[in-house]
């Protein structure tokens, strides 16, 4: 068991790191926290267990972490000096002395192909930090590469989710998760996790019937086939006979079975019920890990009040042992939603250090508290067979009800381009499926914009009814700010907020209208762009008009696309694979090459060779750079070894170029980094037709290569979280893109 946890927000980091580590963590947008989410994480030596016949996992574990790795006998003499590699011990060896390792220097993580038989060793499975489980042979990278990156504490996805305006989780109710993976990519559209009823869960038996508990074995298969078809969170419960459920209350030391194993899985969330002992509670709150919890009280009796001692007693009680804090109770009155309303504010002002509150009503009496929660509300799905709790709502029928309420008001979503943007341009018809498919009340249209002129995104933008835009492609911040008279007097003549990342990459392709006078309270101060003081506010007079911005909105300038590229660098390998190593940057100008290089900065990148393009101060910062002016420039690069050679080459430079991109990945290729268990990255970033393809020539040298698809279909995931606070799944984006998106 995890006798080492790591604190609830990761590893501390060190006051040697740099003020941009801070703020590429730190900045909120339209109440989304625009952060890449990578943390330093666990940073003891990795020793990885296997089963008979199963060696190779282990060099997939290396590879993921960017790695070396060999083979030991025991725990005996491994220390954190040997943090650099990734150890193998086989399953035999390990059972000799697991249980006397040095838990301050070592992490277990027991891995277990099912192929060979459920349940694991039981042995092990109770003494390792972790357990992965695989199918076997044909396994999702990106799923170890999720297990990996989140059980050291390398990603964290609570801060930015409790960060959002709205979330929602969904409850699978399918006796088999099977059932629900055809359709997974539609279910979960709006959703920011997937919750896993195990309680519902039927395991059948040989005599034809089920199980009455599914066991740890059936279960485990479950949470790994839900976790290789979605990269949302998952919220893993066992609901008690007492509160809907199907878990049996006379044993709680089965909750405490089942959700610690959760927590070795490297599940997300686990939804702990408030009626089990304290002991347990306290017990999986302080093994939970990079896990949150997720207290649960559910009132089925209909005598439960809001404006009682008891709700505020179950609520202190509540926050002993959770980070989330859910109350749901079945109402038949409508007023109750107006007393939980009093209730949730009476808390927010009387304990603002608590943990945040998730509470609704049920029943149809109590729909309308749904609409008005906004931490995890849960949701169902047409798709789905039951509904998992009385009176719950889809996420379209949610916003449908806020719109009908006027707190979704209507609004106009812009997605400019120019002339020669048109392939790398999403379809209207995409965003109005999303917008469709969430209930949306916003209108989508795709406008063409001068090259050189920007007039036409001011004047987008100075509308009421104007809801935020993407531009593609980006365009740089002094083009847009350059005589524009509307921009230069937002926020009172300080001009429109800039985030970090618009900040420092100079280029803008997401404009998101912050609604009020002021950000959310979460939300530290935007950086104004401070344009000239002196500039012309007339424009005033037209923003406080009836067709112009509300004068209680304003704008925000972010990037996206640095997201897309961190997530697409990270999708079969962990953050801490790109720490401290080169890289190779190629571009025909700094813009084009400016949201590259922030995002490596986010990767901690430790120096990068350039190609193209010289790099301005404010993206060279906390950076080592080194630029190719020259063949002998070029042959020293290629001839160092170990992290100084580049281990992720990113070509921003044309299709017309592909050639040169080509040439210079033989160059670099042949050899896989540091050691020749390590295999390194290439990103092709050119849209369009082109004289051959690097990508093959990438992949042919040893890169793991990537395109501009999987980059585009992140930043628009990004994207649609910026502009509208919902979530659509990079799974249902390149789903779409199979018509013709990309």
């Amino acid at each position: 068991m995890p006798a080492h946890p790591l604190g609830i927000n990761g590893a501390t980091l060190s006051a040697a790191e740099t003020d941009t580590d801070r703020t590429l963590r730190s900045t909120v947008t339209n109440g989304t926290r625009n952060t890449s989410g990578l943390q330093k994480g666990d940073t003891r030596t990795v020793v990885i267990i296997y089963g008979r016949g199963q060696e190779s996992i282990v060099s997939v574990f290396a590879d993921v972490l960017g790695k070396p790795h060999r083979m030991a006998d025991s725990f005996q003499g491994i220390t954190s000096i040997e943090q650099e590699l990734v150890l193998g011990i086989s399953l035999e060896s390990a059972k000799i002395d697991i249980s006397t390792r040095n838990r301050d220097a070592v992490v277990a993580i027991n891995a277990h192909s099912v192929s060979l038989g459920m349940p694991p060793d039981t042995y092990i499975s109770t003494q390792c930090d972790y357990e992965y489980l695989y199918p076997g042979l044909s396994f999702s990278r990106r799923d170890l590469a999720r297990f990996i990156s989140f059980t050291l504490g390398q990603i964290n996805h609570h801060d930015s989710l409790m960060s959002k305006p709205r979330t929602y989780f969904i409850s699978t109710t399918f006796p088999d998760v099977r059932a629900a993976l055809p359709n997974l990519d539609i279910l979960t559209v709006g959703a920011d996790a997937v919750e896993l009823r195990v309680d519902l869960l039927k395991e059948p038996l040989n005599d034809g019937t089920c199980a009455l508990i599914p066991s740890l074995s059936y279960v485990g298969e479950q949470v790994m086939l839900l976790r290789q078809r979605t990269e949302l969170p998952i919220i893993f419960t066992t609901r008690c006979t007492r509160e809907n459920g199907r878990f049996p209350m006379d044993n709680p030391d089965l909750y405490y079975e089942y959700l610690f194993r959760a927590i070795q899985w490297g599940v997300e969330y686990i939804d702990v019920e408030l009626w089990l002992p304290e002991h347990i509670r306290r017990r999986l709150y302080e093994k939970r890990g990079n896990s949150r919890v997720m207290s649960a009280f559910h009132d089925f009796s209909g005598t439960f009040k809001w404006p009682s001692a008891q709700a505020e007693s179950i609520f202190l009680e509540s926050r002993k042992f959770a980070d989330i804090i859910k109350m749901i109770s079945i109402i038949s009155d409508h007023n109750e939603n107006f007393e939980l309303e009093y209730f949730r504010s009476k808390i927010r002002t009387e304990y603002p250090g608590s943990p945040p509150l998730s509470a609704v009503n049920m029943g149809e009496t109590g729909q309308f508290s749904r609409t008005l929660n906004k931490v995890f509300t849960p949701i169902t799905h047409p798709l789905l067979p039951i509904i998992a709790a009385p009176g719950q709502l889809s996420a379209a029928e949610i916003n449908a009800a806020l719109s009908l309420l006027g707190q979704l008001p209507k609004k106009s979503i812009y997605g400019i381009s120019s002339p020669y943007s048109r392939i790398a341009t999403p379809y209207a018809p995409f965003y109005e499926k999303c917008f469709n498919e969430l209930g949306l009340p916003h209108q989508f249209a795709v406008v063409e914009r001068q090259l050189k002129d920007c007039s036409s995104i001011e004047a987008l933008c100075n509308q009421k009814a104007f809801g935020g835009a993407y531009l593609s492609p980006p365009v740089s911040l002094a083009s847009l700010m350059h005589n524009s008279s509307f921009f230069a007097s937002l926020n009172n003549g300080l001009g429109p907020s800039l985030t970090e990342a618009a900040r420092t990459i100079g280029m803008v392709d997401t404009i998101v209208v912050q609604s009020g006078s002021s950000p959310p309270s979460s939300a530290p101060p935007m950086t104004p762009s401070s344009p000239n003081k002196d500039s012309d506010t007339s424009i005033n007079s037209g923003i406080n008009g009836a067709h112009g911005l509300s004068p209680s909105s304003s704008l925000i300038f972010d990037n996206a696309n640095w997201r897309g590229i961190v997530s697409t660098l990270t999708r079969d390998l962990a953050p801490s694979a790109y720490s401290d190593r080169a890289a190779l940057v190629l571009a025909a100008n700094a813009d084009d090459a400016a949201s590259a290089m922030y995002a490596l900065k986010a990767l901690r990148i430790g120096k990068v060779y350039t190609v193209g393009f010289k790099t301005p101060p404010n993206l060279a910062r906390g950076l080592e750079v080194e630029p190719f002016n020259s063949l002998e420039s070029l042959q020293r690069a290629r001839m160092v070894r170990d992290k100084a050679s580049p281990f992720v080459i990113i070509s921003a430079l044309g299709p017309d170029k592909s050639n040169i991109v080509g040439m210079l990945v033989r160059v670099f290729g042949g050899s896989r980094g540091s050691s020749t268990q390590i295999r390194k990255v290439f990103l092709d970033l050119a849209d369009g037709p082109r004289k051959g393809d690097p990508s093959l020539i990438a992949e042919q040298s040893g890169f793991a290569a990537y395109g501009v698809a999987d980059t585009t279909a992140f930043t628009t995931v990004e994207t649609l979280r910026l502009l509208v606070g919902q979530n659509v799944p990079y799974s249902f984006v390149r789903l779409a893109s199979g018509q013709g998106m990309f």
